[in-house]
């Protein structure tokens, strides 16, 4: 599915009505370039599912940021990192026993990485497109129906 992204706000909206289907032990999996709007979109999605206030630092330089919600969410940042395992050591898996993920820069996971982390997972990657962005989304697992309920 291809969705266009006029500005940040639809950015902020698409991660908005992400939050309502995420379920513990799915992953939300953000690709694109720098500047594509990856935070924006991590920002609306988690503000969905805490407080319209929450705030919301990237977590570039601490790699990862937990929030308490329902189900329980970690905001991973993996661009800093230099080996897969990595992810692991900060506690990547076990973010998904009882919760769920929101990844930044998956592709640091390696190359079958994302789906060694779970089967139930939305990837979405930004584009740009124009004065936009696009997003094209796609599901794998549960994620293939519910998929057709994303409406930013």
């Amino acid at each position: 599915m291809r969705i266009a992204l006029a500005d940040a706000e639809a950015t902020t909206r698409l991660g908005a009505a992400i939050a309502p289907l995420l379920a513990p032990g799915e992953a939300v999996l953000l690709h694109g370039p720098l500047g594509m709007g990856k935070s924006t979109l991590a920002r609306g999605l988690i503000r969905a599912m805490t407080t319209p206030d929450e705030d919301v630092p990237s977590p570039t330089f601490t790699l990862v940021q937990f929030y308490e919600a329902d189900p329980p969410l970690a905001h991973f940042d993996l661009y800093r990192l230099t080996r897969p395992d990595e992810a692991y050591e900060i506690g990547l898996d076990e973010a998904l026993e009882d919760g769920c993920a929101l990844i930044e820069w998956p592709e640091r996971l390696g190359p079958d990485g994302a789906a060694a982390l779970t089967p139930d997972r939305l990837e979405i990657t930004l584009s740009p497109d124009g004065e936009g962005r696009y997003a094209t989304v796609s599901g794998a697992g549960l994620w293939e129906t519910k998929i057709t309920h994303v409406r930013p």
